[in-house]
């Protein structure tokens, strides 16, 4: 347990970041998800600006590093670009 007012106040203020934080991953990993498994190359095309908006705000909000976000960026194209590929 906290022993200051302010580390108390720290607690506060980190549980709701975490909070904050949580929601926007996990709706970044949601959008992710709808890419990596849309039955088709066109579904995957689709989907990949909302992917791409998720991971972007993401990275503005600094719940993941801009680095990470690029990379994940630059792995969704990949997919994207590797499902509309396959034969139908």
């Amino acid at each position: 347990m906290a022993h200051s007012k302010q580390a108390m106040k720290r607690i506060r203020t980190s549980e709701a970041a975490r909070k904050r934080n949580k929601v926007l991953r996990s709706r970044m990993k949601g959008s992710v998800k709808v890419l990596t498994s849309a039955p088709s190359g066109d579904a995957a095309q689709k989907a990949l600006p909302e992917a791409m908006r998720r991971v972007d705000k993401a990275a503005k909000r600094g719940v993941i590093h801009k680095n990470a976000a690029a990379r994940h960026k630059s792995r969704l194209a990949r997919a994207a670009r590797a499902a509309a590929a396959q034969p139908k």
